[in-house]
């Protein structure tokens, strides 16, 4: 059974950091495009940031507009394990942060066909 289960959430104040681990199991993911989403209540579910290897040790990876250059996303695949390193936090962060693997589409695109459970993230003003 695929599992993807993420951990790291919490609550931090704004300026801040904290690093969200998303740990793989059932299969092999390796060559496989991960990403992060996040959900804030009442809004929809929005692209953070996704990662994709393109060689043995290089990686390509995009991130939203709104956390590019604060946020940085990294794999170790010897773990099966995804981060999503979040600094200088803002409020606006405030979300669910769900993990992704195997999209269908784009990689900004929520057609992934793998999600984990979620973790709350919350930024305190």
């Amino acid at each position: 059974q695929v599992q993807l289960v993420e951990s790291g959430g919490g609550l931090v104040q704004a300026g801040g950091s904290l690093r969200l681990s998303c740990a793989t199991s059932g299969r092999t993911f390796n060559n496989t495009v991960m990403g992060w989403f996040r959900q804030a209540p009442g809004k929809e579910r929005e692209f953070v940031a996704a990662i994709s290897r393109t060689g043995p040790n290089t990686y390509y990876a995009e991130f939203a507009d709104s956390v590019e250059d604060r946020f940085h996303i990294f794999r170790d695949l010897a773990k099966n394990t995804m981060y999503l390193q979040m600094n200088s936090l803002k409020p606006e962060d405030t979300a669910v942060y769900y993990c992704a693997a195997d999209p269908s589409g784009t990689m900004r695109h929520p057609g992934y066909k793998y999600w984990g459970q979620g973790t709350q993230v919350t930024v305190s003003s």
